[in-house]
């Protein structure tokens, strides 16, 4: 695994850990004119870091012999 793609399973384990910790929390006690607009921000958050790390996971390896291009040679006249 690439080292981005190894971030990226870590951020989705991150986020499905935060998200069930905080829902299990929220479920415990009924201060929900408090916790849900926090359970909302939290969700898209949580989301987002999923998201990021579905597409880190997924993407491509780099290409070396793409980085590597040769430099323009120089004339000298």
């Amino acid at each position: 695994m690439e080292r981005s793609q190894t971030i990226g399973a870590v951020l989705m384990a991150v986020s499905g850990l935060q998200m069930l910790i905080f829902t299990l929390g929220v479920m415990r006690r009924s201060y929900l004119a408090i916790a849900l607009p926090v359970l909302a921000a939290t969700t898209a958050v949580s989301g987002l870091l999923f998201w990021i790390g579905y597409t880190m996971i997924n993407m491509e390896p780099d290409m070396e012999e793409l980085d590597m291009e040769e430099e323009p040679q120089s004339v000298s006249a």
